[in-house]
C-alpha cells in the first residue's frame, strides 16, 4: 500500500494511492495515519477494509497538498555519514557505528512544501535520504529479527543549516530543525512492496542540475543494523521514522560549497518511493 495525508496544514486527512495511482479518501477508516494507528495492527485492518470499499471511496484531485504521510512520529532519529563518499566529501572518517542524532518532529512536512530558509541562515543544504518508517515497539531488538519491527518506506530531505550544524557548538540538531527541514513523502509505502531496499536509485536536483545521485546499496549501515543497533539505546515507537544518511553531493561538499537561496528549486526521489519538489523560500518573505 501507498499512504498518504492531504489537505491543508494541520487539517490532513488519511488517503492512499491505488494501484492505479488515483488518490482516494480513507477518513471513513476513522483513524489516522498515527502510532496508535500502527501500534494496533493498523496496516493489516486498513488493507482488510479496502478489500471491501476500495470501489467505493471518493477519489482525491490530485491538485490538492499532500502532507507528511504519517502524523507526527514520537521521534525522526537520523543516521550521520552513512555513505562512505559523503564522509569523504565531508572531510571526516568512515564511522566504525552509527552516528545517530535527532530532528525536531516540529521540521516535519509535506513532500512539496517549501524549504524555509531560516533567519541568520547562510548555508541551507539538501540530503535526499531513505527514510524507514518504524511499526511496532522496539527495544533490544536483534539484527535478525529487525526487519520484523519495519512499517515500510518513505523520501526525505534532511534539509540542514550547516552553520548552524557545524559552527554554533553542541550536536548538530540546531542544524537540523528548523521548521520545514524534514519535507517527507509523498507516500509511506508498505515495505511488502519494495523488494529490496537495499538496491534503490535515489537522486537530487537543484536548478534541474543533478548533485545527487546513487544506490542504498553504499549504505555504511544498513537497515537491519541501524534499527537493532538504536534500539539498543531507545526504544522504537510506532510511526518513529528513522532516515538512513545521504550520499555524496551536498552543497556543504561542492568545491566551492553551495547554498540554497530564495527561489531555488529542489527536487528528489527514490525509486519505488515517489518524488517531490521544494522551492526554498526565506523566513520573513511568506511561507
Amino acid at each position: 500500500m501507498k499512504l498518504i495525508r492531504f489537505g491543508t496544514t494541520g487539517k490532513e486527512k488519511p488517503g492512499i494511492e491505488n494501484k492505479n495511482g488515483q488518490w482516494l479518501d480513507c477518513s471513513a477508516f476513522g483513524e489516522d495515519w498515527s502510532e496508535e494507528f500502527f501500534e494496533n495492527n493498523g496496516l493489516e485492518r486498513l488493507s482488510e477494509w479496502l478489500e471491501q470499499t476500495e470501489s467505493t471511496l471518493l477519489q482525491i484531485s490530485k491538485s490538492i497538498r499532500l502532507g507528511s504521510p504519517i502524523k507526527r512520529p514520537s521521534k525522526i532519529i537520523c543516521v550521520g555519514l552513512n555513505y562512505t563518499m559523503h564522509a569523504k566529501e565531508s572531510g571526516m572518517a568512515v564511522p566504525e557505528v552509527p552516528i545517530l542524532f535527532m530532528k525536531a518532529t516540529s521540521s516535519l512536512c509535506g513532500p512539496n512544501d517549501s524549504i524555509l530558509i531560516p533567519r541568520n541562515s547562510t548555508k541551507t543544504d539538501w540530503e535526499v535520504e531513505l527514510a524507514v518508517v518504524i511499526g511496532k515497539k522496539a527495544t533490544y531488538v536483534t539484527k535478525e529479527e529487525a526487519m520484523d519491527y519495519v512499517a515500510g518506506y518513505a523520501l526525505h530531505n534532511d534539509v540542514s543549516e550547516r552553520d548552524f550544524q557545524l559552527n554554533h557548538g553542541g550536536q548538530w540538531v540546531k542544524g537540523k530543525s528548523a521548521d520545514h527541514f524534514a519535507p517527507f513523502g509523498p507516500y509511506l509505502v508498505t515495505k511488502d512492496e519494495i523488494k529490496d531496499p537495499h538496491n534503490l536509485r535515489l537522486w537530487l536536483n537543484v536548478n534541474g542540475e543533478k548533485l545527487q545521485d546513487s544506490n542504498t546499496s553504499d549504505l555504511v549501515f544498513d537497515i537491519p543494523t541501524l534499527v537493532s543497533y538504536i534500539s539498543q539505546y531507545m526504544t522504537l515507537l510506532p510511526g518513529d521514522i528513522i532516515s538512513t544518511g545521504t550520499p555524496s553531493g551536498v552543497g556543504l561538499g561542492l568545491k566551492p560549497p553551495r547554498y540554497l537561496k530564495a527561489g531555488d528549486v529542489v527536487e528528489l526521489g527514490i525509486d519505488g518511493l515517489g518524488t517531490a519538489k521544494q522551492v526554498a523560500v526565506a523566513v520573513g518573505s511568506g511561507q
